[in-house]
């Protein structure tokens, strides 16, 4: 991120963003509620506007490399993105096939195994949990994989299982020379990876 700016209504949300993250680290947005933590993911990803600045992606903007960036991204945010009047095992053949991959019947019941929840892969997503619905829409991340991972608050609706499961597959992620820029309201330990730490400010 080089000297990247956002506002919203026309006050100022952050300016000035500098930031490089290397392969094999993360990083962590930090900052008060409402400062603008989603919008600089939903800026990172390509999905809202880009105000001031630029964001690279191997030392080029984003913006001239579009197709080639979206291959190397996976998104996660607060909402799971899962249609609910499909199976388990539908919304996951659906997100690897929009990136290109074909879908692996076994490797969709390990993932859903390692996510807790086996068994579930004929049933509807509406009848699931709230947290049953997150570790489905998490297990997209092990399905699809992509270079950097941007995830807006993984952690809610996580027990604490499920908490150490996730950050055993973001350390897997980054031990393996991927990227993560999360955002989370609670301390978060990923493998023995020092986190880069960005705090937002006015």
């Amino acid at each position: 991120m080089d000297n990247v700016g956002c506002s919203k209504g026309g006050r100022p949300l952050f300016q000035g963003i500098q930031c490089t993250l290397h392969s094999g680290r993360w990083l962590h947005v930090a900052g008060a509620n409402g400062i603008g933590k989603t919008s600089l993911l939903r800026m990172l990803c390509g999905l809202a506007p880009i105000e001031s600045g630029d964001i690279l992606w191997n030392g080029q903007p984003i913006r001239t490399q579009r197709t080639a960036f979206q291959q190397d991204l996976c998104y996660l945010g607060h909402l799971n993105c899962l249609q609910e009047s499909m199976t388990v095992l539908e919304n996951l053949a659906f997100a690897t096939a929009l990136r290109g991959h074909a879908a692996d019947p076994a490797q969709m019941s390990d993932t859903l195994a390692r996510f807790g929840v086996a068994g579930r892969g004929q049933q509807l997503v509406r009848h699931l949990s709230q947290g049953q619905k997150r570790r489905v829409a998490l297990s997209k991340l092990a399905l699809a994989p992509a270079k950097l991972w941007v995830l807006d608050e993984p952690f809610v609706a996580m027990d604490d299982a499920g908490i150490h499961m996730l950050a055993e597959l973001i350390t897997e992620h980054l031990d393996h020379g991927g990227l993560a820029v999360l955002t989370s309201h609670q301390p978060v330990n990923i493998g023995t990876t020092p986190a880069q730490t960005l705090e937002l400010r006015a």
